[in-house]
Formats: structure tokens, C-alpha cells, sequence
């Protein structure tokens, strides 16, 4: 950031009073700009034993499979910001939703929500966001195609509850993979 989106002055990077973190301040009118984490929100649509996924037709990771997703809007709640893009991309509509998943990712600012729903009836198709969307079961999921490492844990996860029929809500950090790598060595 270089300049206010207030009066368009020059920002400086300095811990305000009474503040414990960096953060922008305008050098003429003093306001504080606050950055704060992005929410993506998205559902596990389910129809039996498949689940619907969205093959992307936007960067990041275009070309590549994912769960509708993406992130949420002012003014709605994180279980409308869910059920607006599995329809802006999968044009599908879910029954009995739930929260199943979250996914805290620090290093980029970003918190992942996911929800579990039913498909209702047989009603899907390509949003703009989509170049394809079909259901597949777990042996079909092109599991080395899927987008993101949060999707193919969920999609992993779900699978695994599926054998105790129980869907519990999980919450856990995510570290970046040059840390991960760190541990591994």
C-alpha cells in the first residue's frame, strides 16, 4: 500500500499507538488501514457416493478440479457465501448443509470454510467460473488434477468419515510446505 484510500496521501508502515503490529497509516490524516484475512468459503456437494466437483476455468490452478468455492462477499454469511458460488460455479443447489471443514493458512492471510450438503435432484451444470463439473466417486476423483491441497485433504477426509457415517466438524492449521518440508528432513 502507498497512498490513503481515504485523502490520498503517502502511508507510512508503523506500529500505531496502543497497537502491537505493523499496519499502513496515512502520514497526513492518521487513519489506521487494517488488513485482515480473506474467507473462502465453498461446499462438498454430495449425491450418494459421489461428490461434485468443478474443473476451473480461472487462474489460480486453471484446468484443475476443485470443490465450489471461493471467496466471500460483504454482507453475507459464510453459509451464503457457500451456497452462492456452488451455484455461480456448479449451478447446483444443496439440501441438510453443514459445516465440515476449516482451514486456517496464516502465511497467506486466508481462512477456508467448507460445508457438506446433498445435491438436490440431478441439476448441475458449468458456471462461468467452471469449465466442467461432474460427480465422481472416490476411485474416479483425478485426485492428482484437484486444485488445492485443502480440497484433496477434505475431499480425503470425507471418504474416511464416510466409513462411520460420522461427519465431524475439523478445524487445523495449515503450515507452508517450505515449513512442512523442514519436519520431513
Amino acid at each position: 500500500m502507498k497512498y490513503c484510500s481515504d485523502c490520498g496521501n503517502s502511508v507510512s508502515k508503523i506500529i500505531p499507538e496502543g497497537d502491537d503490529r505493523m499496519r499502513y497509516v496515512c502520514d497526513s490524516c492518521d487513519t489506521i488501514h487494517y488488513q485482515n484475512p480473506r474467507i473462502i468459503v465453498g461446499t462438498i456437494p454430495v449425491a450418494g457416493d459421489k461428490v461434485l466437483l468443478c474443473k476451473r476455468a480461472i487462474e489460480p490452478r486453471r484446468g484443475f478440479w476443485t470443490i465450489p468455492a471461493g471467496f466471500m462477499e460483504n454482507g453475507e454469511t459464510t453459509l451464503e457465501g457457500a451456497l452462492r458460488e456452488t451455484w455461480e460455479e456448479a449451478m447446483a443447489k444443496l439440501d441438510g448443509v453443514k459445516l465440515y471443514r476449516m482451514f486456517n493458512l496464516p502465511y497467506i492471510n486466508q481462512v477456508y470454510m467448507f460445508y457438506l450438503g446433498d445435491l438436490v435432484g440431478e441439476d448441475f451444470g458449468s458456471g462461468t467460473e467452471s469449465l466442467d463439473v461432474r460427480l465422481f466417486s472416490e476411485e474416479e476423483i483425478p485426485w492428482s488434477e484437484l486444485a488445492f491441497p485443502v480440497v484433496t485433504d477434505a475431499l480425503k477426509e470425507l471418504f474416511e468419515d464416510r466409513k462411520t457415517a460420522t461427519y465431524p466438524v475439523r478445524i487445523s492449521d495449515v503450515e507452508p510446505f517450505w515449513q512442512r518440508a523442514k519436519k520431513t528432513t
